[in-house]
């Protein structure tokens, strides 16, 4: 069967037998769909009767929130790969739609657009009578366009043949149905968070505070201060994108929410100041947060919050460096080798050798990298060694360099003092710069020749290892730009260690440097030996897997990657 962009999920199951049909399910669904997934909740609804059914608001009650853990948990481990996102448009508590205005036509008095239009939709629904098939799709069709603004003739499909398996267990553990609990829901609800890169746990999070959330959601967000501890924060989405991206899912799960999103430069933010807020949504690992929470309120003077707390979701394909549960940080390691940006056009330089300009911080590991490269067949170009040869005597730097800077720089031997040629440029940006502007294009002249060298040799990749790659605008030699990070305490350690230097001497010379923000802002690759060398080793090989990809791709004259 083909596969569909996007997809709507109307899910049928009374609440006390969903459970054991999310997983198959959304297994099948992903069979079908490939990029989002949108899951409808109808428990009880019946397709293909007498009367075309319409939808109705459901209650709130405990038994929901689990099935939206577990939907967005087995999401996880099952359709990874499909942004699944449960609409709560239908989703109401009985006093907030008694509460004064009065909804004639239900939870949607005009189909609701979504961001993403669906052009498949999908049901659990189970079919008695095979011949009543096309009699159940209509009346799902028919359904689905009064909810969701859907293009006509959207096809539907029936899951529930492929789910017949289950039948025999769901009727060996059904349980009378009694009154599902009630969940307490409350006006004004906050929660806080990074909210980088949008996974399943941030989703259950988001999704249950819009459950028990009637009027008011306001959620703070991380940032600056509060991302400094952040495993590597160079990669975290910025601010205005992790906004962005909240409002767009917000809109679409629960419209009739008022929310508020608000920069978090603090672990309490406007948490302990608002009057109105009844409730924060927590987990089990941010807890002690929300009682922190609350003691600043009793401090100002408001009462404290209701804490509700929810599960971490597990995640199941976390790596031994990473957390168990899912999180963010882990998706950031994930992104270590990959591709984060696209080449900027290199029509100028030749398709082979394929230039990697290495570049990163004092202790960031960067050589040890392009010797790891170099291993994998490589030609590594050690731009720090070409820098020494430049000040060789009877070359054009050691010249220009004398008529500089003096002749008082010589050395008995007529090698320039590098020590003294130090001296007379630190802390002077003028002279620093005069230097740089000899010595930079004659190592770029250098490095040229080893290029082209290479490439009479058939070499396919060459690195650039450069601590200075982007400061001297070497950038124009290579057609992609790698960057290695590390956090700047962990630098500090390596070059004290290393280099035999004082804590402030390695500060100085890391802050004298490009910040690992910059580097990172212009990389279209980013490693980190921040771990264990055979957890470096993994993202180097990863790296040049896909490099090869790239570079097969790029000589078939496909140059779009």
């Amino acid at each position: 069967m083909a596969m569909f962009t996007t997809g709507i999920l109307v899910l049928t199951s009374p609440l006390n037998t969903l459970p054991l049909r999310i997983a198959p399910v959304l297994s099948s669904a992903a069979q079908l769909v490939e990029r989002t997934l949108y899951v409808h909740l109808h428990p009880g609804l019946i397709l293909g009767g007498g009367n075309q059914p319409r939808p109705v608001f459901i209650p709130p009650v405990v038994d929901l929130s689990t099935i939206i853990s577990r939907l967005y948990s087995n999401a996880a481990d099952v359709c990874g790969h499909l942004d699944v996102r449960v609409l709560l448009t239908n989703v109401r508590a009985q006093s907030a739609t008694s509460s004064g205005t009065t909804i004639p036509n239900g939870p949607f008095p005009r189909p609701q657009s979504l961001s993403h239009s669906p052009d498949v939709v999908l049901t659990d629904f189970p079919l008695q009578n095979p011949g009543q098939s096309n009699q159940v799709m209509q009346c799902l069709q028919s359904y689905t366009g009064h909810c969701y603004v859907c293009s006509p003739g959207l096809p539907s499909v029936l899951l529930h043949p492929q789910l017949m398996m289950l039948q025999e267990t769901e009727d060996a553990l059904k349980e009378p149905e009694g009154e599902a609990e009630p969940l307490e829901t409350y006006s004004d609800v906050v929660v806080g968070g990074t909210f980088d890169r949008l996974h399943g746990a941030h989703k259950t999070l988001l999704n249950i505070s819009c459950l028990l959330a009637n009027r008011r959601f306001l959620i703070g967000v991380c940032d600056k201060a509060m991302l400094k501890k952040k495993v590597l924060k160079e990669l975290v989405e910025p601010y205005s994108v992790r906004v962005q991206r909240l409002q767009e899912f917000l809109q679409e799960i629960k419209p009739s929410l008022q929310v508020e999103i608000v920069p978090l430069d603090d672990p309490y933010g406007v948490s302990v100041v608002d009057p109105l807020l009844q409730c924060i949504v927590v987990s089990e690992e941010t807890r002690k947060g929300g009682e922190a929470v609350n003691r600043k309120r009793i401090e100002n003077g408001l009462p404290a919050l209701i804490l509700h707390e929810i599960q971490l979701l597990k995640d199941a394909h976390h790596t031994e460096t990473e957390e168990e549960k899912i999180s963010s940080s882990s998706l950031r390691s994930r992104l270590l080798g990959t591709l984060l940006t696209p080449p900027k056009d290199t029509s100028h330089l030749a398709q082979l050798p394929y230039v990697i300009g290495l570049t990163g911080g004092s202790g960031s590991g960067k050589s040890s990298i392009a010797r790891r490269l170099e291993a994998l067949g490589a030609v590594r170009v050690d731009c720090d060694k070409l820098g020494h040869e430049v000040y060789q005597p009877d070359t054009t730097a050691h010249h220009r360099v004398l008529k500089e800077f003096g002749s008082d720089l010589l050395n008995d031997d007529k090698t320039i003092n590098r020590r003294a040629l130090g001296r007379k440029v630190f802390g002077n940006k003028e002279r620093l710069k005069a230097l740089t502007d000899i010595v930079w294009p004659e190592i770029a002249l250098l490095v040229k020749n080893i290029i082209s060298q290479a490439r009479e040799e058939g070499k396919q990749v060459c690195v650039l290892d450069a601590a200075v790659l982007l400061e001297a605008g070497w950038t124009d030699m290579t057609h992609e730009v790698w960057v290695t990070i590390i956090p700047e305490e962990e630098a500090v350690i390596r070059i004290t260690e290393r280099d035999g230097v004082t804590t402030e001497d390695a500060l100085r010379r890391l802050q004298s440097q490009w910040s690992n923000s910059q580097r990172v802002e212009r990389a279209n690759v980013v490693l980190s030996t921040l771990w264990e060398p055979e957890v470096t080793q993994k993202q180097v090989l990863k790296a040049w897997e896909l490099l090869q990809e790239r570079i097969k791709q790029r000589t078939k004259g496909d140059v779009s990657f």
